[in-house]
């Protein structure tokens, strides 16, 4: 069945529309209207400071609303889960983070409370992170470097890891207080610039610079830790070096876990769906492995290095080594920017199949006071996590309350538990954090897909992916970044000018190279730019025009020396016809102009600026050098579907005093129709005539 559409209406311009339809502008009082904008938001009433305390923290805006009955069984089991999960992971990372285990069960403790309180995303969990571990373990092996000789049971062991832990919480505090100067500053949205391609192939690389640093526990050589560019590739040459001293004990009880880890990691992804909860394999690993050390005595007999002495109980303040915060501060915003970018991904993921929305700013401030509280606690950097937060979803999660049960369950290891692992080995927690990293590798098959979607993007994962594994992961995530807002500016640059063909019979416009059956408008060459205009673009698009239109130097040359000739004979005219004396070469020489701007076809030029999004000073230099430029060929200029802001700084730059502000159309038809209608009219009924 077709349809079909007719309609009759005047022809407008943007100033015609605008007396029509536009709202009438208001008088402004500047420094009135500041002032009062300025005293609304200071007003202080109890509606206000109520709507700002759920804004602010939302657990008082969603746990009144909380449905009991429906979600509280779905949350239990899920916290509890993520819980069990946080225990083997947390001890895990630390080791990452080049510091005692506890202080990871501390970081999965105190972040998650924090953003239970303040955090928006209902199905996100926070705690220790691989790729956030990873950064600010690098940092600390920078200023507190591993010492050959060691004995972990001496008071210089225990200076030792009070230094790291101290490097380690004052990175936390810093990047708790970035996060909330960011959100004093509403900067919610420079999360935006780490592009997903850029996410994905960061967290891709990071997981093998993760995996070449764990391969050193799990086959028990003692090395000391590389930092800086080509660390991945020093840190592997490091262990082939060391291979022949590989404790046989630890290397087997790394193949043991992970061929555990691996099968039973496998089948919880492929049976998620049948599964109320996924087999909690990495605690099972983390018991049964410390009773066979216990038993055997794999530190003693073997040399099996262990987790050693757990404290129990609840860790008291303390503040962090704020005398390195200078030292810090150029590491710390990388791994700012990484742990906001994750969790926000994260929280917008779920947010989006679940129906609801997060609020970028307000997670600064979760994100921001988690980590500047937690630090005063021996803390480590936090963010969301990519595998806990699966599970969550996973496992029947509804909204925050999940995270009380979270941290109940790291609690009690806290006050019970944590000593019984004194005997756990640490090639137990390498192998625990190798096999988190599976759904990090499995972003390589994506890569088809996003070939085929987009070269350029793919370009961007691939040159981001070589720069996080061949330099470091903070030099590799700034190339990636950099290198993808160059495409940006590379792909405004060359947006590229087209000729814009009418559909027979309608009022559409399209680009002739793509629609051979549209016809060009005769005398009028429709132009459209697929870009800003801009200072980085001017020259292209100006190229671009020049080409389409065939303003050659040399053609304006001879079209202005021919013009003023004709202007030359028409004054001679008019001087001989006021003697009384015929003037018959006047005729020709009008004759050969018309010949000339007949054989060109061009007489009216029509921009279409619906893809031009803005122009700068720049851009608007080069719309009067065109106008300029055309008026000397004899050629005018028409625009069309002009946006507010572009048409505002057009006008006052001063376009108009080189352009009929009457030339302005509100769409591209209806610049055509006005066109044609001027050259069917004869000179004595044209309305309107400027010059």
């Amino acid at each position: 069945m077709s349809a079909s559409v007719a309609v009759y209406r005047n022809i407008y311009t943007e100033d015609r529309f605008r007396q029509s339809y536009g709202t009438e502008d208001k008088p402004r009082g500047g420094g009135q209207r500041f002032r009062e904008k300025i005293a609304e938001r200071c007003r202080c009433s109890r509606a206000a400071c109520l709507h700002l305390l759920r804004e602010r923290v939302p657990i008082f805006n969603w746990l009144p609303k909380y449905r009991l009955k429906k979600w509280i069984l779905g949350d239990t089991i899920a916290g509890l889960t993520v819980g069990i999960l946080h225990i083997p992971q947390g001890m895990a990372f630390a080791l990452l983070t080049s510091v005692a285990p506890i202080y990871g069960l501390y970081t999965s403790f105190f972040p998650v409370v924090l953003y239970m309180l303040f955090g928006t995303g209902r199905h996100v969990s926070t705690g220790t992170f691989a790729v956030v571990s990873l950064m600010t373990g690098s940092v600390v092996e920078q200023l507190v470097p591993t010492p050959l000789q060691l004995n972990s049971s001496s008071p210089e062991a225990a200076d030792f890891e009070a230094q790291r832990i101290g490097v380690a919480s004052a990175v936390a505090l810093l990047s708790g207080i970035m996060m909330l100067c960011m959100f004093g500053l509403q900067l919610g949205f420079l999360s935006t610039y780490l592009s997903e391609p850029i996410v994905k192939a960061f967290t891709s690389a990071a997981a093998f610079h993760v995996t070449i640093s764990q391969l050193q526990s799990m086959l028990g050589l003692r090395l000391p830790r590389h930092t800086g560019p080509f660390s991945l590739f020093k840190t592997l040459a490091s262990v082939i070096e060391n291979l022949p001293h590989t404790n046989m004990a630890e290397l087997l009880t790394s193949l043991v876990c992970l061929a555990i880890l691996v099968p039973v990691k496998e089948v919880n992804m492929r049976f998620r769906q049948h599964l109320r909860t996924p087999i909690p394999v990495e605690i099972l690993t983390v018991i049964i492995a410390t009773g066979v050390a216990y038993a055997s005595s794999l530190d003693s007999n073997y040399d099996v290095q262990i987790v050693g002495h757990i404290p129990a109980g609840f860790p008291s303040p303390r503040m962090p080594a704020l005398h390195k915060l200078p030292e810090v501060a150029g590491d710390t915003v990388a791994i700012t920017f990484v742990g906001y970018a994750v969790s926000v991904s994260l929280a917008m993921i779920y947010a989006d199949k679940h129906g609801y929305s997060i609020q970028p700013n307000q997670e600064l401030l979760a994100h921001g006071i988690s980590n500047t509280v937690s630090s005063l606690f021996t803390c480590f950097p936090s963010s969301a996590t990519l595998a806990t937060t699966n599970i969550l979803e996973s496992s029947g999660g509804f909204t925050q309350l999940s995270g009380l049960f979270t941290s109940l369950v790291v609690l009690i290891v806290l006050l019970l538990i944590g000593p019984l692992f004194y005997f756990l080995p640490k090639a137990v927690l390498a192998c625990i954090n190798v096999t988190s990293l599976r759904q990090m590798f499995l972003q390589f098959q994506d890569l088809p897909d996003l070939w085929r979607v987009s070269k350029i993007d793919f370009v961007v994962w691939l040159v981001t992916w070589l720069s996080v594994v061949v330099l470091n992961v903070d030099m590799g995530l700034a190339i990636g970044v950099v290198f993808s807002m160059m495409t940006v500016i590379c792909r405004t640059q060359r947006a590229g000018c087209s000729v814009l063909g009418r559909a027979s019979n309608t009022e559409i416009y399209r680009p002739l190279e793509n629609h051979n059956k549209c016809y060009e408008v005769p005398g009028v060459k429709i132009l459209t730019y697929n870009g800003p205009i801009y200072y980085g673009n001017r020259s292209f698009f100006r190229e671009d025009m020049s080409r389409l239109l065939g303003l050659t130097p040399e053609r304006i040359r001879s079209r202005e020396k021919a013009r003023k000739a004709l202007e030359k004979r028409e004054r001679e005219a008019v001087n001989t016809v006021e003697r009384g004396v015929a003037n018959t070469s006047f005729s020709s020489e009008n004759e050969f102009f018309k010949s000339e701007t007949a054989e060109s076809e061009v007489q009216a030029v029509l921009i279409d600026c619906s893809s031009v999004i803005f122009v700068d000073v720049a851009g608007a230099r080069l719309f009067i050098q065109m106008c300029i430029e055309c008026q000397k060929v004899g050629v005018c200029i028409y625009l069309a579907n002009c946006n507010e802001s572009v048409l505002r700084i057009l006008t006052s730059s001063g376009l108009m005093n080189y352009m009929n502000p009457q030339h302005i159309f509100v769409t591209v038809h209806d610049a055509v129709m006005y066109i044609q209608q001027q050259k069917e009219q004869t000179p004595e009924n044209t309305t309107t005539v400027w010059v």
